[in-house]
C-alpha cells in the first residue's frame, strides 16, 4: 500500500509540475490551482508513503521518476529538445535510483 501513494505522488507530482509551466508564471489562473492543489496532495502522498518506505528510498524514487516523467512531457507535449547529453542524464537518474534502492534491499 505505501508504494500506491509513492506512485500517486509522483504522478500528482508530474501534473502539478506540468501544470506550473502552463501557469505562465502564475498568470493562468486554472492552471496556477492545478498546480497548487497538485502539490499539496502529492506532499501529502509522499507523507503517507513515508510511514513505511525509508525516506532516501522513497525520495530517490520521487524525485527520479519525477524528473524523467517531467522530460517526457517536455518533450512530447511542450516540443523541448532531448539532446543525447539529457538522453544520458536520464539513464544516470534511472540508473542512480536502482542502484540505491538496490543496495538498501541488501541489508
Amino acid at each position: 500500500m505505501p508504494y500506491l501513494y509513492l506512485t500517486m505522488a509522483i504522478c500528482i507530482e508530474i501534473i502539478a509540475t506540468s501544470s506550473l509551466k502552463a501557469s505562465n508564471g502564475f498568470t493562468n489562473l486554472g492552471f496556477t490551482i492545478v498546480s497548487l492543489i497538485g502539490y499539496a496532495i502529492s506532499f501529502y502522498s509522499l507523507s503517507i508513503a513515508l510511514r513505511i518506505i525509508p525516506v532516501g528510498i522513497a525520495y530517490a524514487i520521487w524525485s527520479g521518476v519525477g524528473t524523467v516523467g517531467i522530460c517526457m512531457i517536455g518533450w512530447v507535449i511542450y516540443q523541448q529538445k532531448l539532446t543525447m547529453t539529457s538522453i544520458m542524464g536520464i539513464l544516470f537518474i534511472i540508473i542512480g535510483v536502482l542502484i540505491i534502492n538496490l543496495g538498501q534491499n541488501s541489508h
